[in-house]
């Protein structure tokens, strides 16, 4: 690759970025880091009916929290800005007049009145309507307007809208990176408008304009643009850009968890589990739940993500984001939608929580004991963080895995009480906290000690004593080594909580 790569991610700023559009932005960035290239941001805010405010913003913190950050973009600058659509907008009008003057454009006066009536009479045919070339030729336009009828309709104020000139049955052949040999025969498209009536371009024109002057080398996008290709290319045949076209690779759906389509909100909505990178609260008040605020820490999600549609040939499922750029390739992502798995997501972050440190989890852990009133020395949140994390998906677990190491529990188990407290046991238990007393050294390994020698000389049976003694100290059936909980709590706090326990059970 001689040409130097250069990519973009080019989201519309009307609401969240879905997961689908974090993958495609991923995949962007695996290709462009692996192949030294630039990685650019651009926002595609022509369509201003749909313009969310916050949206734009939003997008820029889900990559940066994800560590995908763009080399170009609006908050990055470049050589190719601006990297904001709209204020790109004096670039396009000049260029769709220029496809009309060569014959591949042309101005179309055609009413929203006047289509939906030639719409609905289509439908009551039970024939589909397209503003194509069948049709083109006896419409509102300046197919069938003279060159002063044209201009007349044009300086009179009327609005209008440049519709591409698509030709007729011209065979079109692309390859993609991802699907191979791609074709489509022009018979079957339509006129797509490329400039509005509002005085910006649309979608595809902007896009095509976009990519040739920012240099893009490669457009790696979602499946559902694949029926946009052809126009795409036509586009830059029409221009004379054909040498300059981008290599085009469309990436597989991501689909729902269970029965057929693409994974939408609903499906996270329905089955309790997030669709977007961070959280998003809409205009009207409305919630969604997002990774971050989920618990989720972003190597997972990156991690997950590259996964979905992508392997790397072998049966490993853990890879760094440098590991994914060195591995990345197109021949190893797959033509087929990817099944999303929330119980895969969740699997990814518990071994991402495993792999941090002790240190770096209590930091995100005291927030939470602060919330419940607990204020807690860092290491020792730490030392608690060591005996319960190998138990924990999200840090958020970690309060109901280790409150017993703050607090004293006020409840018993019910289930556990049945089971473990009989009629012997009060004065077994009282026998232990006497022999907890006597202890001058207290430590994990010296209460361990003494109660097992009083276990042995008495020959009772193990569980009778330590299920009934974890009971008093913890509350329930749970935990770590029942004497490092003692040790960590201190022999005061032990005794504390096994007087308490037969005073109430």
């Amino acid at each position: 690759m001689s040409q130097k790569i250069r990519v973009r991610f080019a989201p519309s700023p009307t609401g969240p970025l879905h997961i689908g559009g974090v993958r495609t932005a991923l995949f962007n960035y695996l290709f462009a880091k692996k192949h030294k290239g630039d990685f650019l941001l651009r926002i595609e805010d022509t369509d201003q009916t749909r313009f969310v405010e916050g949206a734009e913003e939003y997008i820029n913190e889900s990559l940066e929290w994800l560590g995908l950050v763009p080399d170009e973009g609006v908050k990055q600058g470049g050589d190719y800005g601006p990297y904001r659509q709209s204020e790109r907008k004096e670039i396009y009008l000049p260029l769709a007049k220029k496809l009309v003057e060569s014959g591949w454009a042309y101005y179309a006066f055609d009413t929203p009145e006047e289509l939906d009536a030639l719409r609905n009479q289509f439908e009551a045919e039970k024939k589909t309507f397209a503003y194509d070339q069948t049709l083109r030729i006896n419409l509102n336009n300046s197919l069938n307007l003279s060159n002063e009828e044209t201009q007349a309709k044009i300086s009179s104020g009327i609005p209008y809208v440049v519709r591409f000139k698509m030709p007729e049955n011209y065979e079109i052949v692309l390859d993609d990176l991802i699907r191979g040999t791609v074709k489509f025969n022009t018979s079957t498209l339509d006129d797509k408008v490329i400039f509005k009536s509002d005085g910006l371009p649309t979608y595809h024109l902007a896009n095509v304009v976009d990519d040739y002057m920012m240099k893009i080398s490669h457009v790696i996008r979602g499946e559902e643009w694949l029926p946009s290709l052809p126009l795409h290319a036509m586009l830059y045949k029409a221009f004379g850009w054909e040498n300059e076209r981008p290599v085009f690779a469309h990436l597989p759906l991501i689909l729902k968890p269970t029965g057929k389509g693409k994974l939408s909100k609903r499906d996270g909505d329905k089955e309790g589990f997030p669709v977007f990178p961070l959280e998003w609260k809409s205009a009207d008040g409305e919630i969604s739940s997002g990774y971050r605020e989920s618990g989720y820490f972003p190597e997972a999600v990156v991690n997950l993500l590259a996964m979905l549609g992508w392997n790397p040939g072998t049966e490993e499922e853990i890879f760094s984001l440098n590991q994914l750029i060195d591995l990345f390739s197109f021949d190893r992502v797959n033509k087929s939608g990817a099944r999303f798995n929330p119980e895969k997501a969740k699997w990814y972050n518990q071994h991402y929580l495993k792999e941090k440190s002790d240190i770096e989890l209590a930091k995100i852990f005291v927030p939470i004991l602060e919330s419940k009133g607990i204020q807690a020395e860092i290491d020792y949140v730490a030392r608690v963080v060591s005996q319960i994390k190998e138990r924990a998906t999200f840090v958020s677990d970690f309060w109901e895995l280790s409150s017993y190491f703050f607090i004293a529990p006020s409840v018993y188990d019910e289930k556990a009480q049945n089971k473990f407290w009989k009629e012997d046991t009060p004065a077994i238990i009282q026998a232990c906290l006497d022999i907890i007393k006597s202890i001058d050294e207290f430590s994990s390994s010296v209460a361990e000690e003494k109660i097992k020698a009083y276990i042995e000389s008495n020959e009772l049976g193990f569980g009778k004593i330590m299920n009934p003694l974890r009971l008093a100290i913890v509350g329930a059936g749970k935990g770590p080594h029942l004497f490092d909980i003692m040790e960590m709590i201190g022999k005061d706090e032990s005794i504390k909580r096994i007087e308490k326990a037969l005073d109430i059970l």
